[in-house]
């Protein structure tokens, strides 16, 4: 009968191990890339492999947040709120491109107004439930099950598995606190180990 001491974990809790992030294989990513619809949609999910921001962060984005010459977004960060500019593919900005072109005249001019737009009328800046329900389309057509986030996680899984990018350099591009949060993504999984 011993007295209530304070511990960090209980004693008869063990701690839970840490879940490996689910990252989308390739093979899987050109099919879902393939099912998607608009080069709204193709611009988004190109976004978000290639920059790995969170969705909310991508949605967030106005016309001013876009640089194509030095191929960077401006994103807010969701935990910080800092003010960060992201690289991202020459393949996502062709994309936006197309994208854009097929707005012009129908959204309102301007540097400050929102970058991604829905694709029925009358038009309205895109939320995340919408490009959430987008992405579930895509899955349907595919019987898959990956989510906005998973995109996010096979982007730092590829960017920490480049030979020409430094752990420290994925941590500043994802916008972790700590290197402990992006060494996760150097875990081997189940296919690469066996």
């Amino acid at each position: 009968m011993d007295h209530w001491a304070p511990e960090r974990v209980g004693r008869y809790r063990p701690r839970v191990s840490q879940r490996i992030p689910r990252a989308i294989p390739e093979d899987l990513f050109d099919k879902l890339f393939a099912a998607l619809s608009s080069d709204r949609d193709r611009a988004l999910v190109a976004f978000w492999i290639s920059s790995g921001v969170r969705a909310s962060e991508l949605l967030g984005v106005r016309e001013c947040d876009v640089d194509p010459g030095q191929q960077l977004i401006t994103v807010v960060r969701k935990g910080t709120r800092a003010v960060e500019q992201v690289p991202a593919s020459a393949d996502a900005f062709v994309w936006l491109r197309l994208y854009q072109e097929q707005l012009r005249g129908e959204v309102p001019p301007g540097r400050m107004q929102p970058l991604w737009w829905t694709l029925r009328r009358p038009r309205r800046p895109l939320n995340y439930h919408a490009a959430h329900r987008m992405f579930e389309r895509a899955n349907a057509t595919l019987g898959s099950d990956w989510t906005l986030h998973d995109l996010r996680h096979s982007a730092a899984r590829r960017m920490a598995n480049d030979p020409h990018l430094s752990l420290v350099e994925v941590k500043e591009v994802l916008g972790h606190a700590h290197l402990s949060t992006t060494e996760i993504y150097l875990t081997p999984d189940k296919d690469e180990v066996i």
